[in-house]
Formats: structure tokens, sequence, C-alpha cells
């Protein structure tokens, strides 16, 4: 079965990491974001992806080819007109009749997807939220999908949208994007995926929903590290470092160097970073990333940088070098 995952977007919300990595190459509980994602759709028995990239392309195309093998296709979205618009760009790669998996490539889930496979009808995941007034939303009655609206003004249901999308036959949702597309039909200025599934819905596909619990968000710096804390509790005890005190949870790369430090809780170390006379906890360390003398919380070091000097809270990105007295 084929996988359509988006990850098109800029990441704006979190530079400076951004400026040099897509989002979904950002580590979390020591791998990218789309390593997590990856390997549900491989454990669900996903064996084909159409991976949408845009900004920094590039990049995610050689780190999903170096770290799987199923097949991959890469579709470039040059303008970002919308997720109905991504999808669009997929359609010479699906036959009509097969069953299709949509599932947005920022968002880390945790959710058993081979049941979701072998519904007999189209079902998209969703979760309850207090305001859902930022998301795409869902109206059911007996568990059968009667309406969805993206980012109502008004609540009108508290079952957001979450990004995963199961259609049992690919031609009724492409047909529906071709007549937003045709028609120009935006909400908010883009073409929305919501509004095809709605006029699927109008047209006699029958939807379901299925929960999704564990629902994990990777879009701002504070959410990215509350993820991280999230997935490090599900991460077997790190091994001892001689001279060094650990707190699990942490993940500590295998090729990383750790003295004379305390790590964790809540620490992720990337591959070879190397820590020293440092306190570490609450935090992410990039890859290659420099960090002696100074104890970080709540912070975020990017890929290559380096830090030292007395406790601070940081939030820099790659390549940077930061000595704080």
């Amino acid at each position: 079965m084929k996988a359509i995952i988006p990850v098109a977007g800029v990441g704006t919300r979190l530079r400076p990491h951004t400026f040099s990595h897509p989002k979904v190459l950002l580590n979390v509980a020591g791998k990218p974001i789309i390593g997590h994602i990856m390997d549900k759709l491989i454990d669900a028995g996903i064996d084909e992806a159409i991976v949408i990239v845009g900004y920094l392309g590039n990049m995610v195309e050689e780190w999903l080819r170096k770290n799987y093998s199923i097949k991959f296709t890469f579709v470039n979205q040059h303008e970002r007109l919308g997720l109905a618009h991504a999808v669009w760009m997929c359609k010479p790669y699906i036959s009509n009749d097969e069953p299709l998996l949509i599932i947005l490539g920022d968002t880390i889930f945790d959710v058993d997807l081979q049941p979701v496979l072998q519904n007999e009808v189209s079902t998209l995941g969703v979760h309850e939220v207090d305001d859902p007034r930022r998301f795409g939303v869902a109206v059911t009655d007996n568990g059968k999908i009667m309406k969805l609206v993206e980012k109502p003004d008004e609540p009108i249901s508290n079952l957001a949208i979450v990004g995963l999308y199961f259609l049992r036959k690919a031609a009724p949702l492409f047909s529906s994007i071709d007549h937003l597309i045709h028609k120009d039909i935006k909400t908010k200025g883009e073409y929305q995926l919501t509004d095809a599934l709605q006029y699927m819905i109008e047209h006699g596909e029958p939807f379901t929903t299925f929960p999704v619990n564990g629902w994990y968000d990777c879009g701002k710096p504070e959410t990215l590290l509350s993820t991280n804390e999230t997935l490090l509790q599900k991460k077997p005890k790190s091994k001892a470092y001689p001279g060094c005190i650990i707190n699990d949870p942490v993940f500590i790369a295998e090729n990383a160097s750790v003295s004379n430090a305390i790590i964790g809780p809540n620490a992720t170390i990337g591959e070879h970073a190397v820590v020293s006379d440092a306190i570490i906890k609450d935090s992410i360390i990039g890859n290659d990333a420099r960090v002696s003398q100074i104890m970080l919380d709540n912070s975020i070091v990017g890929n290559n940088a380096s830090i030292s000097g007395n406790p601070h809270e940081i939030n820099i990105g790659d390549y940077s070098e930061i000595r704080v007295r």
C-alpha cells in the first residue's frame, strides 16, 4: 500500500533551527520527526511512500533514501497552495482503485495503523481538543462523519482531524480535488483537503473516525521539547557512563561523548555530540554539537553548535557558537 507524506512546509515557528534543516529532520527522542513516522508506516505494512517536498527537500530525500529501503517517489511542491493541492500533485503515481493513506509529516502519532488499513470504508484519525478553532473538525453521528469544517470560527465539534487519512479508493478523492481546483474553491486562501473530503461526503462517500490518543505536536520549540519528554518515557534505561550521573529517561547516541556530566531527565544527546562538565535536562542537543561548562534546561541546541559558560536557557540553531560568562 502507498502512503502520501506532505513535508513541504518551511517550519517558521521553529527558527532558527529550520533555517538550515527541514522541520521533519529535527531530532526528537533520538530520531528525526519523520523517522518516527516512517517506522510506524513500515510496521503497518506500507511499502511505498510518495513524499511531497519543498523547502530543503533534497535533505529530506537524502535522509530517507539512506535510512529506509522501501520505494520512494518525491514530488516537489514549488507553490504551496494548500494540503489538497499537495495531495493532488501525487495523482499521476496512484491508481484510481487502490487504497491510500495520507499522513502529515510534521506530527508524531502513537496509533496502531494496521486495523485502520483494514477498514471497509474511508476513515479519519481524530483527537478530542479543548479549542477546535485551530483545526479541521469532524461532526459525527453514531461514528459516521456528517460534516467536516476547516478551522471553524464557532466550535461545532471538539473532534480535531489530526492528519491521518485513510481512503478506501483514491479516485473519489482526486475527483473532489479536481473540483476544488477547477472551480478555484479555497478556504483561508488555500485548497484545503478538508473541503475535498467534505465534497466527497456530500456526494455519498461514507467516512468514519478512529481515535488517535497519542498525538504529539512538533511545531514549536516548547511542543518539540514536550514531545521529546513524552517519547523518552518509552525508551529503555540508558547505559552507565563513568564519571556521569544519568537521570532517565534520556537518549544518548552510541557515538556521543559524555564526561563529568549530569544528563536528564528528559534529555536527548545527538550523534557525535560532545558533552563535558555540564548539566543537561529537559533539552535536545543536536548532532555534532559541543556543550561544556554549562547547565541547560528547556533548551534546544542545533547540529554542529558550540556552547559553554554559565547556566542559561538556550535555543540556538545549527553551526552557532556561544560563550556565556
